[in-house]
């Protein structure tokens, strides 16, 4: 598998982002995992890295919902509303527990590219880089 340049982990729960991120490492997902706690520090790390061809901006984000300060569909938002070049670069892919009826139909609303359901595994990363990120997957058997 070759390796995303880089991954930005969304989530307000520490020992969340510590499993998701050596699990992350473990599979060789990506050159850099980054970390941010809420939707402001995401945002902030988009509108930094994402105008350019800068490694460093995430082509995947997994996004938590709940979480303090902006929430996860804030962020949604609040990206919707960049450039199309500061998201053209990124797949966001919702990370949750559950969501509620009302709050699938807004996140489908603002073109979510996914979702995928808490805890985060090795099969469900799998599956998200071979609809994604095809050509980083390696397809022999």
């Amino acid at each position: 598998m070759t390796p995303l340049p880089s991954v930005l982990l969304v989530n307000d729960d520490t020992t969340t982002n510590f499993l998701n991120q050596t699990l992350l490492t473990r599979l060789g997902v990506a050159n850099r995992i980054y970390v941010a706690l809420n939707g402001e520090q995401a945002l902030t790390r988009v509108q930094t890295h994402c105008a350019t061809s800068d490694p460093e901006c995430p082509a995947l984000i997994l996004l938590d919902v709940n979480m303090p300060g902006m929430n996860g569909i804030q962020f949604l938002e609040a990206y919707r509303q960049l450039p199309e070049a500061h998201q053209q670069a990124s797949v966001v892919v919702m990370l949750t527990t559950s969501m509620h009826p009302r709050d699938v139909e807004r996140v489908q609303q603002l073109h979510v590219d996914g979702f995928v359901n808490k805890p985060l595994t090795a099969d469900k990363v799998q599956e998200l880089l071979r609809t994604h990120f095809p050509a980083h997957v390696n397809t022999a058997g």
